[in-house]
């Protein structure tokens, strides 16, 4: 199996999610984890698995990510299984109604990312998920690389 994870990350927190899905994948055959600003369309051809991942800002998916997938043909990634993720800080925990409201209405990365992967012609493999930071800058959260695990063995 070809594995393809690409990621991109301002502090750190999100490569440290794809590195974790990437090595979880590792068993099930040949894994490339690549930043989106060193990815090229052609990485992308003949993957049996593709996941997308970013972090959450202005409740969207990096400039660097988004240019990425607009680059790639309509229909490219056909054959492929795809998913997506983010980074996001954990609304439930905001003391800001303001971010509640807006994180409600407007989303976050994962779910836009998920749906441009399958227009593109991919197969959702598992339904987008978020992972955790502890602010702005992060830390990971405890326990969310290992969430991410758990997450990369549904795929």
């Amino acid at each position: 199996m070809k594995i393809l994870v690409v990621f991109d990350s301002v502090w750190g927190n999100t490569e440290k999610i794809a590195k974790a899905i990437g090595t979880a994948l590792e068993p099930r055959g040949e894994v490339k984890v690549v930043k989106a600003d060193a990815a090229k369309p052609a990485d992308f051809g003949e993957k049996d698995l593709i996941i997308v991942g970013s972090a959450t800002q202005k409740f969207n998916a990096l400039p660097a990510v988004k240019k990425l997938l607009a680059s790639l043909p309509a229909g490219s990634l056909k054959g492929a299984k795809v998913a997506a993720f983010d980074t996001r800080l954990p609304v439930a925990e905001a003391k800001s109604r303001v971010l509640k409201f807006m994180a409600k209405n407007f989303g976050y990365a994962a779910e836009k990312l998920g749906k441009t992967l399958v227009a593109k012609g991919g197969e959702q493999a598992v339904a987008p998920e978020g992972f955790f930071v502890g602010g702005t800058e992060g830390p990971v959260k405890d326990g969310e690389l290992e969430r991410a695990v758990s997450w990369a063995g549904k795929l």
